[in-house]
């Protein structure tokens, strides 16, 4: 089992993506949109983020408001999965608001930040660094 965590910061505007594997992942079954925890989970001490969204192996994206985790056709008018031109509502399909093992990405928000930064934390500024030479 295996999800992509991206992790937005709102202060910065800029996202980060994670890889989670194994046990670290199936710390987030059963987890549901709009649920918050703690950072530690991704090695980010400090950190509290909150989930906003994500899509499944198909592609389809993640609703909030659809009860479990299960795909289902329904009328939209906009929003998450949707976006029309001019005031038209349209059958579409999407998922439900709880992670499964068949959720391939997870969004997320930083809701409380810690004292170091995302970039130190994850081992980007490592990366930066060793392109560069």
């Amino acid at each position: 089992m295996e999800y992509k965590i991206v992790i937005s910061d709102p202060k910065t505007g800029k996202s980060y993506q994670y890889d989670v594997k194994d046990e670290k992942a199936k710390r987030f079954n059963g987890m549901k949109i709009g649920d918050i925890f703690d950072g530690s989970i991704l090695g980010m001490s400090g950190y509290k983020l909150q989930i906003t969204g994500g899509s499944d192996i198909s592609g389809f994206p993640m609703k909030k408001g659809i009860k479990g985790s299960k795909k289902l056709r329904i009328l939209m008018k906009g929003g998450s999965g949707y976006r029309p031109k001019g005031v038209v509502r349209k059958r579409k399909t999407v998922k439900g608001e709880v992670i499964d093992e068949n959720i391939v990405q997870i969004n997320t928000k930083v809701i409380k930040t810690g004292s170091k930064s995302i970039e130190s934390l994850l081992g980007i500024d490592k990366e930066k660094s060793n392109e560069k030479v």
